[in-house]
């Protein structure tokens, strides 16, 4: 939005017993001087110390920037935290846990543990089978 723009839509605005203000008082450019010496209000001194001088700055010490932003070890706290706790959740409670943290996929389901097949023995004896045999083959 250019400033014509908005000078419009405030004196729009302007309450209708209020004048304008009188030509000389009025904002304008009048000319390449007036821009030039606006831009150089704006950008006064501020009312500070020069930076380019040394007075008053703090020498900051290259060794105690070093150990500020050195790596802090951490684990002796955390080992001592995690030992401080001894509580051990039920089985059931962790198989829970892990089951729901276990995706849908078969892919991410552990194998089912298979009962292992015990050999089976024979009910009949060696004796049994001599004494079949006689009876079938009818071999004494």
């Amino acid at each position: 939005m250019s400033a014509s723009l908005l000078r419009r839509g405030l004196e729009l605005l302007e309450p209708p017993g209020r004048a304008k203000a009188p030509p000389g008082l009025q904002r304008g450019r009048a000319g390449a001087r007036a821009a030039g010496a606006a831009r150089r209000r704006k950008r006064a001194p501020e009312a500070g110390r020069n930076k380019a001088t040394v007075k008053g700055r703090v020498v900051k010490s290259a060794i105690e920037e070093y150990h500020k932003k050195k790596p802090v070890n951490h684990l002796r706290e955390n080992l001592r935290y995690m030992l401080k706790g001894r509580l051990v959740a039920d089985k059931a409670v962790t198989e829970q846990v892990l089951a729901q943290n276990r995706g849908r996929k078969s892919k991410d389901q552990p194998p089912e543990k298979r009962e292992k097949k015990k050999p089976e023995g024979t009910v009949f004896t060696e004796e049994d089978f001599r004494k079949f045999e006689r009876e079938y083959f009818g071999i004494p």
